[in-house]
């Protein structure tokens, strides 16, 4: 992979860098699209992050579809394909970890503990074997996303962070690996939870406070009773700080999250505004 940058540069090329752990669907390819624009050679890395998950969760059964994988990454004109395994990336005597203190407290940070101590060491080590020049992530791991940034800035690191809108499905639905674990009744009232978040955002206007918004969003939701919420937050988009109060609308300064289980499956997605 090392070599492969080296002769990218070499060449004059950029490179833009789409990290993922497989199971590629159209919310991924369009990050590779927005990769194609910002860079002039485009690498995927497919990488089920152990680190990145807490006991309980879902990593054995995590969906893996590396053939499939690589056939869209071959379609969508990715110029490399970095499949690193676990014993490479996380030898037993591994014990150095990145751990960003600000953004990733409370939303997923205070039900996921460690989760993103694991994203962020396992990003650190991607850019530093690609090495590329922007690296790009989709919104709806909106949290994913604060830490990264605040990464990048705090230890320095050469590479732009860029962020793709959300991808989803015509119903509403965010695209996520994980929609493939719900049945068919679940998978019926899974678009009630962007729904839920659009509720929420109707209510907002400048000097309302942040319960009023809340409290739409928690009564979406519980006129469906299969959902199980865990959060529903108003938060600073960049420092993922509560808001008690909506500022200046239309600035992207405020993000609205919700972390709600639909069964067995748990689900995220926001809206920004």
């Amino acid at each position: 992979m090392r070599e492969f940058s080296a002769l990218s540069r070499a060449g004059g090329k950029t490179i833009g860098l789409v990290p993922t752990m497989g199971c590629l669907h159209r919310g991924h390819l369009s990050l590779v699209t927005r990769a194609h624009q910002e860079a002039n050679s485009t690498v995927v890395s497919i990488f089920v992050n152990p680190v990145q998950f807490g006991v309980g969760e879902d990593f054995e059964k995590y969906p893996r579809t590396e053939a499939a994988d690589l056939a869209a990454c071959e379609a969508a004109g990715v110029d490399a394909v970095f499949l690193p395994t676990a014993a490479e990336m996380f030898p037993q005597d591994f014990s150095t970890f990145v751990n960003e203190e600000q953004c990733a407290k409370g939303l997923c940070g205070e039900f996921r503990p460690g989760h993103f101590r694991g994203v962020a060491t396992v990003v650190h080590m991607l850019f530093n074997i690609v090495a590329p020049d922007v690296a790009v992530f989709g919104q709806k791991d909106a949290q994913q996303v604060a830490v990264l940034r605040k990464m990048v800035r705090d230890l320095f690191l050469p590479v732009k962070i860029s962020v793709a809108p959300i991808a989803r499905e015509a119903d509403g639905l965010a695209l996520s690996s994980r929609n493939r674990y719900l049945t068919s009744a679940e998978r019926r009232d899974a678009p009630q939870l962007h729904a839920a978040l659009l509720a929420g955002k109707s209510v907002a206007r400048s000097g309302v406070a942040a319960p009023e918004v809340l409290a739409a969003v928690a009564a979406h939701l519980g006129c469906f009773p299969a959902f199980c919420p865990q959060y529903i937050v108003l938060a600073d988009a960049v420092t993922m700080a509560p808001v008690e109060t909506v500022g200046e609308l239309g600035a992207g300064k405020h993000l609205l999250a919700v972390a709600a289980y639909l069964g067995a499956t748990r689900l995220i997605d926001n809206e920004v505004f």
